[in-house]
């Protein structure tokens, strides 16, 4: 899991280009450069249980290799395709860090590369981390590695491996960055392709959780323009402040997906990321389809009012920035819908609902908003 990484810079051969020699004639190590081998093997030891209890079928989550292993075979596929995401937990990183809250940024990770893995209609199967800095603390790699693991567990996938960087010089002290690498697996028969979605089919929509972990850059400047006070309570009654409300981790859409799916009838899903309402619907739709959202379905979350209205957002603004309180869409066949959204209801998605309906386009945008007045009142 761990493997230190520095830069190696070739010595001039030339004897009159040679460096001086250290003057002082001390012995330089790699902890005198800024890197604690140490410090990395002991980050290891800590993270290891965290590893191993996401074990599952394919993958026995151990450490310490120079790759992770994962058996398809084991894991029950007789004719697989595999699907590969990458992501990251952006900006948001730079919020936890100021409010000292680390574990839930690898819930994030882990769904932001999860989720897109999912809405192709393939199941994770394992992950592994990229984690760098400019100098190792033990107690936040951990953290965030236990939210990882976190993470995992809850979409059933093996964290099978990862890479700790300590980079000093690259990143300033108390800094880090995050990579997220996700595999999953689908029969070949069950994949959802890209215009497999039509005209007519309905959109059920499925709740986030909160910002989730995607436009964190215009989050931190209303929070700079405005002054805001992350310690003040959270708009709404959810018994947070402010800070904690704008950290919550993204939802991890996995038994709302697998109940879709084995139901049946579903021709496309969204995962709303980077674009929000308006850039992401249409990445699974042909050009001859628009979908037509109503908002009056929906009222928006009280988060997203707060930031609408300290930062003076635009409605299509906010809704081509934000996921505005829908964290993932599912395209159903008109036939099969009552019985898809019966089927959520019932199970792991109490509070899904119909937010539109896919239409012919002619002259008309990819996604057409109706309703919207009612977001800014």
């Amino acid at each position: 899991m761990i493997r230190q990484v520095a830069s190696f810079i070739p010595l001039p051969t030339d004897e009159a280009s040679m460096p001086d020699k250290n003057l002082n004639g001390e012995s330089l190590s790699y902890r005198d450069a800024g890197v604690d081998i140490d410090v990395g093997d002991q980050l290891v030891t800590e993270i290891a249980p965290h590893a191993k209890r996401t074990r599952r079928r394919g993958a026995d989550a151990s450490l310490g290799g120079f790759g992770g292993l994962f058996d398809l075979r084991a894991a029950g596929f007789n004719d697989p395709i595999l699907v590969a995401a990458t992501d990251g937990v952006g900006t948001k990183l730079e919020l936890a860090r100021q409010l000292g809250i680390h574990r839930g940024l690898g819930i994030d990770l882990v769904a932001m590369c999860a989720n897109d893995i999912l809405v192709q209609g393939a199941m994770p199967m394992f992950f592994l981390d990229y984690f760098a800095t400019g100098k190792l603390d033990i107690a936040v790699a951990a953290e965030v590695v236990a939210g990882i693991a976190d993470g995992c567990l809850e979409v059933e996938c093996a964290l099978i491996g990862g890479e700790t960087a300590e980079m000093p010089g690259i990143y300033p002290f108390g800094s880090y960055d995050l990579a997220g690498f996700c595999v999953g697996a689908a029969e070949r028969s069950t994949l959802l392709s890209p215009g497999m979605a039509k005209a007519g089919d309905i959109a059920i929509a499925l709740p986030s959780s909160g910002i989730h972990s995607n436009g964190y850059s215009l989050v931190r400047k209303i929070i700079e323009t405005t002054n805001a006070d992350l310690a003040a309570p959270a708009p709404g009654e959810t018994g947070q402040t402010l800070g904690e409300a704008l950290l919550e981790p993204t939802r991890l859409y996995k038994k709302a997906v697998s109940c879709a799916l084995a139901t049946g009838g579903v021709h496309g899903i969204v995962h709303v990321t980077g674009g929000g309402l308006i850039e992401n619907p249409s990445r699974v739709y042909d050009d001859d389809v628009s979908l037509v959202m109503d908002f009056a379905t929906k009222s928006l979350p009280p988060l997203f009012s707060w930031l609408q209205a300290a930062g003076n957002i635009e409605t299509y603004e906010l809704a081509r920035t934000f996921n505005c309180g829908i964290g993932m869409l599912i395209f159903a066949a008109p036939d099969s819908a009552n019985a898809l959204l019966a089927a959520l209801a019932e199970g792991p998605e109490p509070d899904a609902w119909v937010a539109g309906k896919l239409i012919e386009r002619g002259s008309q945008p990819a996604v057409i908003l109706q309703n919207n007045e009612s977001w800014a009142s």
